[in-house]
């Protein structure tokens, strides 16, 4: 948004963080988290772990925000905090993964959600495809506006909320498939695969600090950016929990084990295979949604990083009409990597694991402001300090511990792209100018 346009109020900041976190998290990740316990109790336990993880997390962007009120979020935040390298890294990962990994998922999502339709044809190809068809778009024209933003987002609210209804208001579904509440134990909270799960939910979680990467376009940040990040994190966890009940409710576990397509398996029982089916086809547009929304955003950021670093400068080509070409071309590239050499579990976890490290660090960061800009003004201060921060890196850093540990190819994937970002900062500092 340029210098003397209207900037975005509450109301749209706050569409801007329901829709990048409402996306292919929450429709594909049960089914994996079944794997880890089929106890219904420590499944809604989990989700509500991930709304008390994204609301301490959004305190904690709230604060920050109020205190450094400039877009860009981790690359802003650790760069003046920490020091450079710290910035560049987390920039590195947004670079890397931050959009590129969850445009992979979310196309990868919509092929297995239109598979029953089209059989003979390859998920990669359909991936693929509307990966390529959506880039196309977004190249030739300038697709973006307030107005939009908010038509598509809560269109998407209405959507999954009418859903939630009919999950809750058709008996005969809900008769023939009890949940079982017996036999809960409390030590499955305290074990490797609910800790490892907790990265699945984190990632349908992630976007709650969409808003802090667009405080130079929101309208007095420091008091804006702290409400939109609480109010649509709170609401999206409610979401959630609500949704995620339905899918239980409605859908034998034995079907949604180990499956992506959980929301059209629920559909299906709710409405039957015909509606369920149709069901299925809005779920996949919703999808299509986010990925146009990513693709959109992403060379954005990329276009910003090769406007800063030498040796990203080809990122800063752009057409005359200001489309940033050389950014939706790289990200194009690694996404179409991702969807053809990473399984969606894998993609999930490894981009669940470095945009957690960032995040943390992030949070860890209010505290370090505590004590190091203790008179710098702070229009809005994370309520019950430190007790968010110390909850949020705990709970994120057992999460990682567990996820590197139990698959090395995470861990060396995600260590390989830190060291990457390293190894590339070293090497600009050293032959390039700043």
């Amino acid at each position: 948004m340029t210098a003397g346009k209207k900037k975005y109020g509450l109301w749209t900041a706050s569409a801007f963080v329901v829709a990048n976190m409402i996306g292919t998290g929450v429709f594909t990740s049960l089914g994996f988290q079944l794997e880890a316990t089929d106890n219904f109790i420590a499944i809604l336990v989990l989700w509500a772990v991930g709304g008390i993880i994204a609301l301490c997390g959004a305190v904690s962007y709230g604060e920050l925000g109020s205190l450094f009120p400039h877009s860009g979020g981790e690359y802003f935040y650790l760069s003046h905090i920490y020091s450079p390298l710290v910035g560049f890294l987390a920039g590195w990962v947004s670079l890397v993964v931050g959009f590129a990994a969850p445009v992979a998922l979310a196309c990868m999502a919509l092929a297995s959600y239109v598979d029953d339709l089209l059989p003979s044809v390859p998920p990669e190809a359909i991936s693929i495809g509307v990966l390529t068809l959506i880039t196309v778009v977004h190249a030739f024209t300038l697709k973006v506006s307030g107005i939009a933003q908010n038509f598509l987002t809560w269109l998407k609210v209405a959507v999954i909320l009418v859903f939630i209804i009919l999950g809750f208001t058709l008996p005969d579904h809900l008769e023939s498939i009890r949940p079982s509440v017996t036999g809960f134990d409390w030590k499955v909270l305290f074990s490797a695969p609910f800790a490892v799960s907790i990265i699945w939910v984190y990632y349908a979680y992630s976007g709650w600090n969409a808003s802090a990467y667009i405080a130079n376009d929101i309208a007095r940040p420091q008091k804006t950016l702290p409400v939109s990040l609480l109010l649509s994190t709170l609401g999206v966890t409610v979401i959630y929990m609500l949704l995620n009940l339905v899918f239980l409710l409605t859908a034998p576990v034995a079907e949604m084990k180990g499956q992506v397509e959980v929301g059209l398996i629920s559909a299906g029982h709710i409405l039957g295979p015909r509606m369920g089916m149709a069901m299925g086809l809005v779920i996949a547009f919703m999808l299509f949604s986010s990925i146009s929304s990513m693709v959109f955003i992403g060379p954005r950021i990329s276009q910003a990083m090769g406007e800063e670093h030498p040796m990203l400068r080809f990122l800063r080509v752009k057409t005359r009409a200001g489309i940033p070409w050389a950014g939706l071309i790289f990200q194009y590239a690694l996404s179409v990597i991702m969807i053809l050499t990473g399984s969606f579990s894998l993609v999930t976890r490894y981009t669940g694991v470095l945009l957690s490290l960032c995040s943390m660090m992030a949070v860890a960061g209010v505290i370090v402001c505590r004590f190091t800009r203790k008179k710098w003004q702070r229009p809005f201060r994370s309520p019950l300090f430190p007790v968010p921060q110390v909850l949020f890196i705990l709970l994120m850093l057992v999460s990682i511990v567990y996820a590197v540990a139990e698959d090395w190819k995470v861990a060396a994937v995600s260590a390989g792209t830190l060291c990457g970002g390293v190894l590339f900062y070293y090497i600009e500092q050293k032959f390039f100018k700043r």
